[in-house]
């Protein structure tokens, strides 16, 4: 029997207009990722979300990013634009992983589970994960056959959790019109990434 799990990526302030990091788009796919999560919620067996919640990611930011491995300050922790967005954060979902506390971390199953806005030490941080608490142990728990990645940014952050998805063994779906890159030309390439790695590349379902 398929039992799927639904990863919404990063869908915060931060990566949509008006953000440190806007991606054109991210207010409307928030929106529409708000719909299909209403729509759809009963098809999963677990929905969770990711979250930059960046403290000290060391070299990640900088004054003079070079926005392939450095980037202005974002996702800061604590910050109202490192919350969920609003859309999202309206739907109760009730796994909630925050990654890059103090390192990069572009794949959601670098976080740990915190269902709380509170700024962990990295001592907290790493008993999560010695504890734990990573969304590749929920996908386990959850007896989970199937991943659909959806959210920001297609290019990076989706790109990277689909990717480690598959690494774990599972077929992997990304829905296209619930996802948006930095760029035209770097979704191109992380969908060329993506397919080549095996992750189907589909419109979502009505």
């Amino acid at each position: 029997m398929t039992k799927k799990a639904l990863i919404v990526v990063d869908v915060q302030p931060t990566f949509c207009e008006g953000g440190e990091l806007g991606v054109e788009g991210g207010n409307a796919v928030a929106e529409r990722i708000a719909a299909y999560v209403t729509a759809h919620r009963d098809d999963y067996a677990a929905i969770a979300t990711t979250q930059d919640w960046h403290i000290e990611p060391g070299a990640h930011w900088s004054e003079h990013p070079d926005f392939v491995d450095t980037w202005p300050v974002h996702g800061k922790a604590g910050t109202p634009n490192a919350l969920l967005h609003p859309a999202i954060a309206a739907l109760g979902i009730e796994h909630h992983f925050k990654k890059g506390q103090y390192s990069a971390a572009y794949s959601g199953f670098e976080g740990v589970e915190d269902n709380t806005d509170r700024i962990p030490t990295r001592e907290e941080v790493t008993a999560a994960l010695e504890a734990g608490r990573t969304l590749a142990n929920l996908l386990e728990a959850a007896g989970v056959t199937h991943v659909d990645v959806i959210g920001i940014a297609e290019s990076h952050c989706v790109k990277e959790t689909a990717l480690d998805a598959v690494r774990l063994g599972y077929p992997v779906t990304v829905y296209e019109d619930l996802t948006v890159p930095v760029s035209e030309e770097l979704g191109r390439t992380a969908r060329h990434e993506m397919a080549d790695a095996g992750v189907t590349l589909a419109d979502s379902p009505r």
